[in-house]
């Protein structure tokens, strides 16, 4: 079961398309979030720039960088 604190609305910014993984940019609440999936799940997905979409966060998969 997913916990609903693990779920989060965002808007499609930006997509970096890869041969293999891609960039997804995302927005929630006006702040950025950028997500690394599969080409292939975007294409399945019919990810566009534009859609709401439900993001899902495992607690142990959260990597995170320094502000550029």
């Amino acid at each position: 079961m997913i916990s609903m604190r693990n779920r989060i609305k965002c808007m499609v910014q930006h997509i970096e398309r890869g041969e293999l993984l891609s960039k997804v940019e995302l927005k929630y609440k006006g702040y950025p979030i950028a997500s690394a999936i599969t080409t292939r799940s975007i294409d399945s997905l019919n990810i566009k720039i534009g859609d709401e979409v439900e993001v899902l966060v495992k607690a142990n998969e959260v990597s995170l960088m320094e502000k550029q």
